[in-house]
């Protein structure tokens, strides 16, 4: 699509990934709503801030009465509790799954009439390489994740038909505040955003911005013990 003469609405941009995604598209030409369940907390220039919070379905469907001209949306939220699954508290898995899956299907399904009415469009969902490769320290994280790739994937399918095309992005750490607490590796945010901006307007199904996600999605086919080597241990 073309990314210069979009309208977007961008979910979580007030840090982080979402707040490149809103520079970038700023930058890029494009009219920009900035959301977030604070506006007042949007500090970026030439944007509209925006009210919505994704787990609360009044604001959803307030914030996208008021951007009725919108032609991509951005699903940017996200939240990681680090929460085990086995002895984890049950609340803190249903609120990753209140976020990444319902919250943004809740978002998908209201933007979507706007999308088609105003003649067709996209729409980006932030996903993660932890959809597909799981870990001890975010197991609710990779489980809200992992849902919300194939809500992405059943989705995409329904809404070609009416010239909205679905874009996953895929990615490992970035550097922000999420990832505060993780030493190691971690991709640059407003390249992340970049390249996701760059699939969308090349009409591409995904976008795998770095070599970790790159090597997983590879590796989906291979024996589980390639993703999993904890698996191959001698069993007690």
């Amino acid at each position: 699509m073309d990314i210069q003469n979009s309208v977007a609405v961008v979910t979580g941009a007030n840090r982080g990934l979402g707040r490149h995604f809103a520079a970038e598209l700023v930058k890029r030409g494009a009219k920009v709503y900035a959301g977030a369940r604070n506006p007042s907390s949007i500090d970026l220039p030439d944007v509209v801030p925006l009210q919505i919070d994704i787990t609360d379905p009044e604001s959803v469907a307030a914030a996208a009465a008021t951007a009725s001209d919108a032609t991509l949306l951005i699903n940017n939220v996200g939240i990681d509790t680090h929460t085990e699954l086995l002895d984890g508290d049950l609340d803190d898995i249903r609120q990753e799954l209140e976020t990444h899956l319902f919250g943004t299907l809740r978002a998908t399904r209201a933007f979507v009439p706007v999308i088609e009415a105003n003649g067709g469009g996209g729409v980006l969902n932030v996903l993660s390489v932890l959809s597909w490769v799981h870990i001890p320290q975010s197991e609710a994280y990779s489980v809200g994740k992992a849902a919300s790739w194939a809500m992405t994937n059943s989705v995409r399918t329904r809404l070609a038909p009416k010239g909205i095309r679905v874009t996953a992005l895929h990615a490992g750490y970035l550097d922000t505040d999420m990832a505060a607490h993780i030493d190691g590796p971690k991709n640059d945010p407003a390249v992340v955003a970049a390249l996701a901006l760059d699939g969308v307007q090349e009409g591409a199904y995904e976008v795998l911005a770095d070599e970790i996600s790159k090597n997983v999605r590879a590796g989906l086919s291979a024996d589980l013990t390639a993703l999993y080597p904890q698996l191959t241990a001698p069993q007690a």
